[in-house]
């Protein structure tokens, strides 16, 4: 079956993009399954955070390990337009308005972590709002960046690319969540075509506005590999203490705190089976989890010392590995 179709007029515009049914299947393929205010924004105005980031337990950061420091650096700073908060010839810190968002760790010698491992499947990117996902589309197809794909998830609004070194990226706006639909504690989430036109339909498609990352730019979420869904949920629903909020469908499950749709997905779709992740490879070496509540920091440690598992004191907060060996990083928000 052919599953080319013919570029909408006004995308050919976006010399980067491909909305096409490659392009979607890219994205099921990222995020899984087949379910069935555009006014612009100053990009450095003043916005209240995304309600993903208002919830108990929020992603804060997330750490790579890197081989080419300055090339990482550079395509994340070109990417997102991400500020550096500090540099060193080890560590590369980026974020926004002197927030944290990624950290590069230089490792020159690292072997290149495969897909087929548990570890990193992406980090997710959060726009504050539509307009700031439009005016940065703009801004990605205008440098010819590469895509793996682009969907509706009905919560949410998506692309996905893959970074120099294998590490993939979403990245997003979501529907107020308002609109969002729930059975009981399921949450309605799908894969369909996303309508870029309707998206860009106020930007001028052909000047790049995009100029400096929103100030309340974030991670949404993470998503990851793992070897086993059921024990992945052990570990971020049993011990971390997130929330289902949908399951059911083969080799995936989606987290979250404060019914946000998801902050932790997990799949086994390449990696069933996986066994402890090697520490010297590239990927990704720690994310963390913000905590604004004392009693849920309490709660936390509670249960990690009922299970017999004490973490690594880190400043503000502690640390500990989940199965594979990925460092989840609790810390006070």
């Amino acid at each position: 079956m052919d599953f080319r179709m013919t570029t909408r007029r006004q995308v050919m515009k976006l010399a980067a993009f491909a909305a096409s049914q490659a392009a979607l299947m890219g994205a099921v393929r990222a995020e899984g399954g087949v379910d069935s205010g555009t006014v612009a924004s100053s990009p450095l105005a003043v916005a209240p955070l995304p309600f993903a980031q208002q919830t108990p337990m929020r992603i804060g950061a997330a750490a790579l390990r890197v081989r080419d420091l300055g090339k990482m650096r550079s395509y994340y700073t070109d990417l997102l337009k991400l500020g550096t908060i500090s540099d060193s010839k080890t560590e590369v810190v980026l974020g926004v308005d002197g927030v944290a968002l990624l950290h590069l760790i230089h490792r020159p010698d690292a072997p290149l972590e495969a897909q087929t491992t548990a570890g990193l499947f992406h980090t997710a990117f959060l726009m504050p709002s539509r307009a700031d996902f439009a005016r940065w589309l703009v801004h990605a197809a205008l440098a010819r960046t590469p895509f793996d794909g682009f969907a509706d998830h009905h919560v949410s609004e998506a692309s996905y690319l893959t970074d120099p070194e294998g590490n993939g990226i979403e990245v997003y706006s979501d529907r107020p969540p308002s609109a969002w639909k729930w059975t009981g504690d399921t949450v309605t989430m799908g894969t369909d075509q996303l309508d870029i036109d309707n998206i860009v339909a106020q930007m001028d498609t052909t000047r790049d506005q995009y100029h400096a990352a929103p100030k309340a730019l974030r991670i949404g979420h993470m998503h990851l590999r793992v070897g086993d869904v059921a024990r992945g949920r052990n570990f971020y629903e049993g011990l971390i203490g997130m929330e289902p909020t949908r399951l059911g469908r083969p080799g995936v499950a989606f987290l979250s705190s404060g019914r946000y749709h998801h902050h932790i997905g997990i799949n086994t779709w390449q990696s069933a089976g996986s066994g402890p992740r090697n520490a010297q490879e590239t990927g990704l070496a720690w994310f963390s989890l913000r905590i604004a509540d004392d009693a849920v920091m309490a709660d936390r440690k509670r249960r990690l010392a009922a299970a017999g598992l004490s973490g690594e004191s880190i400043a503000d907060g502690v640390g500990i590995a989940d199965p594979w060996g990925t460092q989840v990083r609790l810390v006070k928000a």
